[in-house]
């Protein structure tokens, strides 16, 4: 499999950490869209959130738990966003699941 992500999570391409456990791994986006914007993946491989099962959903729970931890140890206090794009129409250009933690500015609705 040619997935940037599974490289990444398994070390084979350098990233900026900011979290690592068995299951996941966070770590700074490389076009930052806030001043605080980091990825965070399951390194198992899941193409999609339309992929997630009953089999497979422990580990996007555990993002979620992940997400909090970082919410408080990166001070976001005034607040945070979280993005999953799912597919072409939605802008997913990197096929393995990943989740988009932005910080450190207002943001507006829908876009922006």
């Amino acid at each position: 499999m040619d997935c940037i992500f599974c490289k990444i999570a398994n070390g084979e391409i350098p990233a900026t950490k900011v979290y690592e456990d068995d299951t996941v791994v966070a770590f700074n986006d490389l076009e930052p869209q806030a001043p605080t914007h980091i990825l965070v993946i399951p390194k198992a491989h899941i193409s999609s959130a339309a992929e997630i099962t009953e089999e497979n959903s422990a580990v996007i729970s555990h993002i979620f738990e992940v997400i909090a931890k970082l919410s408080k140890d990166l001070d976001m206090t005034n607040g945070f966003r979280v993005v999953n794009n799912c597919g072409d129409w939605a802008g997913q250009t990197v096929k393995h699941i990943h989740f988009h933690v932005m910080s450190g500015r207002k943001f507006t609705w829908p876009a922006g």
